[in-house]
């Protein structure tokens, strides 16, 4: 369901109050700042209230707040700061970013360049939940493929690989992953390096085995970022940037692991069909639900056996 004005009132005037409260920090912070010292890039690691974690080019991270009137930054920004004399920093600004990934109307992250969808054999993967995700990700324009982990468990061989055929024949990118067993986890990571990810899906599918397979120091680097916002642990449960030690970067966020799309449209949610969203200059009817309308491309396409079965029954359920 979209927003009511009040929900959207009530929106405005906390990001107002954050904005003065952090108007108010850097204010305090920009009067240490060293003339001399030039303006350096970085990428946000992590933001916890009114400060964030900054990462410069060599690996140094830095604590900062922003300058008034640039906005908000989030994992994932790549920013100018400048270092202050007590060896933190302030931001300048923040370069335009290519992607957002938001959750009703809240930005968590920036910069994203692939989603992975992680499902699994136990808790047994269901269709409708991940077409849902799918068409949160088409509607975000952001690249998403599908992770099914827990291989090991399979009673008849490959048989679930037949399951996702046609997933794949969509242009999907899925990969068939044991982390227990270590079965393709080096393959998988090979299409990590030089990347930035995120991780999403249902608790129990095994994401945190496999972010842990993907960095061994995991809990050192959480303990380096918490202990550097001075924030002891709290900061495990932010939206934080890490880097994989084979190459990429993984951005864990707690915040993204699990989306509803109560703030879709109807017609966003046929557009999250890519199948349906190709044929549809082709039914009759330009508003077309592809439901009981007449001379209806996709029905015609699912009758003729050119769209699965299991997507259109996602549809119908996703729509009621």
């Amino acid at each position: 369901m979209p927003l009511t004005r009040k929900q959207k009132w009530r929106i405005d005037k906390v990001q107002s109050e954050k904005i003065a409260r952090a108007d108010k920090a850097a204010s305090k912070v920009e009067s240490q700042i060293d003339e001399n010292d030039k303006e350096l890039q970085g990428k946000v690691i992590t933001r916890y209230g009114q400060r964030q974690l900054v990462e410069d080019e060599n690996g140094k991270v830095f604590q900062s707040v922003s300058r008034q009137n640039i906005g908000f930054s989030v994992a994932g920004d790549r920013v100018l700061f400048q270092r202050t004399k007590n060896d933190e920093a302030i931001v300048t600004a923040i370069y335009p970013r290519n992607n957002e990934l938001k959750r009703q109307d809240k930005l968590i992250a920036a910069n994203i360049d692939q989603l992975w969808l992680v499902v699994a054999l136990e808790p047994h993967y269901e269709f409708e939940l991940i077409d849902r995700y799918l068409i949160m990700a088409e509607n975000l324009n952001l690249s998403i493929g599908i992770i099914v982990n827990k291989i090991e468990l399979a009673n008849n061989g490959n048989e679930f690989l037949d399951d996702f055929i046609h997933y794949q024949s969509l242009g999907y990118d899925v990969h068939f992953l044991s982390v227990k067993s270590k079965i393709n986890i080096e393959i998988f990571k090979n299409q990590l390096i030089s990347k930035s990810h995120i991780f999403l899906g249902q608790s129990g599918v095994g994401k945190s085995s496999l972010i842990n397979s993907l960095i061994p120091d995991l809990k050192l680097r959480v303990n380096e970022i918490s202990n550097k916002s001075k924030l002891g642990k709290h900061t495990t449960t932010n939206t934080t940037l890490y880097h994989i030690p084979t190459g990429g970067d993984l951005i864990d966020s707690p915040g993204v692991r699990e989306f509803q799309l109560e703030n879709l449209t109807e017609t966003e949610i046929r557009n999250g069909f890519k199948e349906f969203k190709a044929l549809s200059d082709e039914c009759r009817f330009r508003d077309c639900k592809h439901i009981s309308e007449p001379n209806c491309a996709v029905k015609d396409a699912l009758e003729k056996g050119e769209i699965n079965i299991n997507r259109y029954h996602s549809y119908l359920n996703i729509l009621t």
